[in-house]
């Protein structure tokens, strides 16, 4: 298997690399794990890694970028997403894990490596080419229909590079061990999870805990300081259950924004600090903020943000060009950091005034008593008009004249939504999104 000058497959000096369960997997094994099934791997063009297990994903994803195969990371492995994703890439092979219920052409498992394939990884870090294509992330589609975002190796490291950097304030630089309750697949994931163990002093636990003792019980497997990467959803979770974690160094969340109150919570129960990051599948994480103390967010030094009538323009060295977000922003600090005022799609005009749909939500979601909630506007109806409805879920105390009594303290009229879906759960993804599709189903059925 020819290998090229290039950039390392994993950098640092930790020896331990993963946590599976208690049981530590070292910088050396790993390698050996890697180049065992690269040498499995079938001829194609890509693979779709699958694997829930983070050891196995890791492994799986050094292993096909070995061989200059491209992982593809659906948004979803749900059936008919991956089907999608494996029909636009005609070659593609489906990789998954060992004893799991999907059907994968190929599974990683934990089967003892060949001796003369240990001998032949004894102290040998792999490298890859800057320019070879290492993945395509999708969006989740949470504003439509997922799109594909390539990323080249050298991108990943760079992106990494800043990510590295942004997290050496919380750790004055040390190691650290990572516990992600968000899968692999999505770009958060990725960065935080995969790429922040492969190329800085951070381990990462095998698992993806979800309830909130299974965070703790995998919280208590790793050593001190903990670094744990979380969505608002499972943050709300975690304090809402009232159990003790062991000791955090701190905390991270993306995916969903996370409110000043959820935050402010979250650090007086487990003693440390909360920041949020901000970013996207098409440009990794680009800033930070610790959301109990400050609006504006802090841009990573290689990023620059450019204002537009629709939109934001990004810069960054990562990126083959300037590309737009849908996300409108103010700058301040002299253009190193950002208030977020929304999104072009999300903004309302009725009878002459304006509003926000992201703004509308977040008041909907501070209403006392409501757990969970959406704002959405739907298509135009047959007499052109376009109704906003607030999806809600809430305590049988707060009935729908209380949650309209308390947006009328803070809302024009004009915006109230024209009726109000009871739920009792809204049908966030695994990454805590809620797809638009799948609110405007939930509409249509009610």
């Amino acid at each position: 298997m020819p290998i090229d000058a290039g950039l390392s497959l994993i950098t640092g000096n930790k020896a331990d690399l993963l946590f599976c369960g208690a049981s530590p997997l070292t910088r050396e094994e790993f390698l050996q794990r890697v180049h065992a099934l690269a040498v499995r791997l079938p001829d194609a063009p890509y693979a779709i890694n699958l694997c829930e297990r983070r050891d196995h994903f890791i492994v799986g994803f050094c292993a096909a970028l070995l061989r200059g195969q491209v992982t593809l990371l659906p948004p979803s492995r749900a059936a008919g997403v991956v089907d999608d994703v494996a029909m636009r890439h005609p070659g593609s092979y489906r990789m998954g894990d060992a004893g799991s219920a999907l059907l994968c052409d190929l599974y990683v498992n934990d089967a003892p490596i060949d001796a003369d394939i240990a001998a032949t990884m004894q102290d040998i870090n792999l490298s890859v080419p800057h320019d070879r294509l290492a993945m395509i992330g999708f969006t989740s589609g949470s504003t439509g229909s997922p799109s594909a975002n390539p990323k080249t190796w050298g991108a990943l490291v760079h992106t990494n590079t800043a990510n590295l950097h942004a997290l050496d304030e919380l750790f004055d630089g040390g190691n650290a061990a990572i516990i992600a309750t968000v899968p692999p697949q999505h770009m958060y994931g990725m960065e935080m999870s995969v790429l922040m163990p492969m190329l800085g002093p951070y381990a990462v636990h095998s698992g993806r805990p979800f309830f909130p003792h299974d965070i703790a019980t995998a919280l208590s497997e790793v050593e001190a300081p903990r670094l744990l990467v979380t969505t608002p959803v499972h943050l709300r979770a975690l304090i809402e259950a009232g159990i003790d974690l062991p000791p955090l160094a701190a905390i991270v969340t993306a995916t969903a924004p996370l409110s000043i109150d959820l935050a402010s919570r979250a650090e007086n129960k487990f003693g440390c600090e909360v920041h949020e990051l901000f970013g996207s599948t098409e440009t990794c994480v680009i800033a930070q903020r610790r959301t109990s103390r400050e609006e504006a967010w802090h841009l990573f030094e290689d990023v620059h943000l450019h204002p537009q009538p629709d939109g934001t323009r990004v810069e960054r060295p990562s990126l083959p060009s300037p590309l737009l977000l849908a996300d409108l922003v103010e700058l301040v600090d002299e253009g190193r950091g950002f208030l977020l005022r929304g999104r072009q799609a999300d903004l309302l005009e009725i009878a002459g005034k304006r509003a926000s749909l992201g703004d509308l939500t977040r008041r909907l979601q501070s209403i006392e008593g409501v757990r969970d909630a959406a704002m959405l506007q739907v298509d135009a109806d047959a007499s052109g008009v376009r109704r906003l409805f607030a999806i809600v879920a809430a305590d049988a105390a707060v009935n729908d004249a209380a949650i309209l009594d308390a947006l009328r303290q803070s809302t024009d009229p004009v915006f109230l939504p024209r009726r109000i879906i009871r739920v009792d759960a809204l049908p966030r993804n695994d990454t805590g999104k809620l797809p638009r599709d799948a609110l405007l189903q939930l509409i249509s059925r009610r």
